[in-house]
This record gives structure tokens, sequence and C-alpha cells, in this order.
């Protein structure tokens, strides 16, 4: 049976998480645009300068922020699906990765461009927004990839799916936190991190079509030629000659 390219329409609920979040993230925008409060909420926590308030915390969350970073993450998710991929003979839950680190690429770096805000430890204007100075924090790319990463992982898992779930959002949550922290994000470029990264997890379900159809072609070719196809023709005029005894065909 051929397998389907299409994917299946999305449930209500399904939609209406859809519509949630990325009337969340378009809201965030907005007000990061207009220069509405939420740009000065920004200011009035950067002027807090937490990592000098608590600089004990520094050296633990220098490291914990590695976890957002989406070279060092995706070698770790890429190399656990790797393991499973192996195991499971097939290769969905490094295709359905890849998809989801695409879009996140895609979608979140045009935004980035597009806005080019720069970020607390580079911005020229107090109290403005700092938008179209080629800046590349908005929205956070620590954020985005941490939901993405680790909550594919979540949505890939079978037995643990809940506390894949639970410890997703944890990470992706303290990881937004985090650059906070570390000044090198404002409050908003989270926000908007913490909505695009989730946006792009809720898109996962309608790739699965298109995604089985490639792992059953990819795990087709992968797949060893039986004895039988490979055996060798009989001479003619020797009926059922198949060849010297002893080869393994």
């Amino acid at each position: 049976m051929r397998a389907p390219t299409r994917p299946r329409p999305m449930s209500r609920g399904h939609a209406l998480s859809v519509g949630a979040v990325g009337l969340v993230y378009l809201l965030v925008v907005l007000a990061v645009l207009f220069d509405s409060p939420l740009v000065q909420l920004d200011w009035t926590l950067r002027r807090l300068r937490p990592d000098q308030r608590w600089p004990g915390l520094r050296p633990l969350l220098d490291v914990w922020i590695v976890v957002g970073q989406r070279g060092p993450s995706a070698i770790a998710a890429c190399a656990w699906l790797g393991w499973r991929c192996h195991r499971l003979r097939t290769v969905r839950p490094l295709l359905l990765l890849g998809t989801a680190l695409l879009l996140l690429n895609t979608t979140v770096g045009a935004v980035k461009i597009l806005t080019g805000r720069l970020g607390p430890h580079h911005a020229r204007y107090p109290g403005s927004p700092e938008l179209f100075l080629g800046g590349t924090a908005f929205p956070s790319g620590h954020t985005a990839n941490a939901v993405v990463t680790w909550g594919a992982l979540a949505y890939l898992a079978v037995r643990w799916r809940r506390t894949g779930v639970l410890l997703g959002a944890a990470t992706a949550v303290t990881v937004g936190l985090t650059t906070v922290y570390l000044g090198t994000h404002w409050v908003s470029d989270v926000l908007a991190g913490w909505a695009a990264g989730a946006l792009v997890l809720l898109a996962l379900p309608l790739a699965e079509p298109l995604v089985t159809a490639a792992d059953r072609r990819i795990t087709a070719l992968r797949r060893p030629v039986s004895p039988a196809s490979s055996a060798r023709p009989a001479r003619p005029g020797r009926p059922g000659s198949a060849g010297p005894r002893g080869t393994p065909w």
C-alpha cells in the first residue's frame, strides 16, 4: 500500500493550540515593534542586573546554557536517536528531529534577520526596543532550540512520554530564564522563543505522513537483497543447475 503524502486534517484541539500559541507569538512581536510596556519591562529587568546581584549562580548557569545551544544539543539528541534508529530498524526519529530543526532554523532565523534586534549587552539606546540595528536577539534562539530539541525527544518517547514532557518543559523554561540572567536576551526575546518553539512542535504531527513515506523508502533501500532474488539463472540445457555446490546462492 502506498504511504500517504498529504498531512491529515488537524483536530479541533490541535487547531486551537496552534491558534492560541500563534496569537501569543504575534502579540509579543507587535508589542516589541510598537514599543509597548513589554519593552519597558525588558529594560527594568535589565537594570536589575541579576548576574551581578547573584554572582554565585553564574558558573552553574554558564554551563547550563549549553543545553540550549544548537550544536551541542543537536549532537546529543542525534546520538541518542541514532542508537534508537539502529535498534528499531527505522530512521523515523532522526527524520522527525531533522524536520523540526529545519523548521526552527528557517522560521526563527527569518524573524531574527527581519527584526535585527540587539541584545542587552549591545544595547545602544536606553528605553528603546533596539530594533533594525543588525542584531539577532529576537526571538531567543537558545530558548526556541531548547523547546524544539528536547520537546521533539519527548514527542518521540513512548514509555516515558509524560516524564519527557515535564523534563523538556523544565529545560526550556530554565534555559530561557538563564539567558535573561546572563544578559544575552531580553524577557520579550524569551517569550517569543517559547512561542516559536512551541509552534514548531505543533507542526510536527502535520509532517508525519511525509516522514513516514520517506522512512519507508529509506528502509527499503537499506534492506538487504534476499537470496532468492539474487539466485543465478540456470544454464540453458541444464535444468536445475544452480552453480557450484557450497556457494551462498
